[in-house]
């Protein structure tokens, strides 16, 4: 996580955190309810409403309530947002590509295997 923030957070990206780059990710570029985005980072909507009001103070995202049901706040990113989003994605992709250009086509599928493996045990894992 560390070595991540070293090369997302860069001058442009500096008035955020790592962890905000995680929230911008979640969020989408389409857009998504406060409790979705919550969910998919698996914390609390209050804990998320923290960091929102500082990535909305900063530019970031923007906030707008349900017509149909006020209780419901949808989160969009701004146009800084977008380029936040789509510069983790590069980095994501390159971090991606590093590994798999050194790979022939068995060891990927290996990998990969391994990867899902990972996956399923920290989404069973209850501590």
């Amino acid at each position: 996580m560390e070595l991540e923030e070293q090369a997302i957070i860069t001058e442009e990206y500096k008035d955020i955190t790592n962890n905000d780059m995680h929230i911008i990710e979640a969020v989408g570029l389409g857009g998504n309810k406060m409790s979705d985005i919550a969910a998919k980072l698996n914390i609390t909507v209050g804990s998320l409403t923290t960091s929102m009001n500082s990535l909305v103070k900063k530019g970031y995202a923007t906030r707008e309530r349900s017509e149909q049901d006020r209780r419901v706040v949808f989160i969009h990113l701004t146009l800084k947002g977008r380029k936040a989003y789509h510069h983790h994605a590069e980095f994501h992709r390159k971090m991606t590509d590093a590994v798999l250009d050194v790979l022939d086509e068995n060891e990927a599928l290996v990998l990969a295997k391994a990867l899902d493996r990972l996956t399923l045990f920290f989404r069973q894992y209850k501590s």
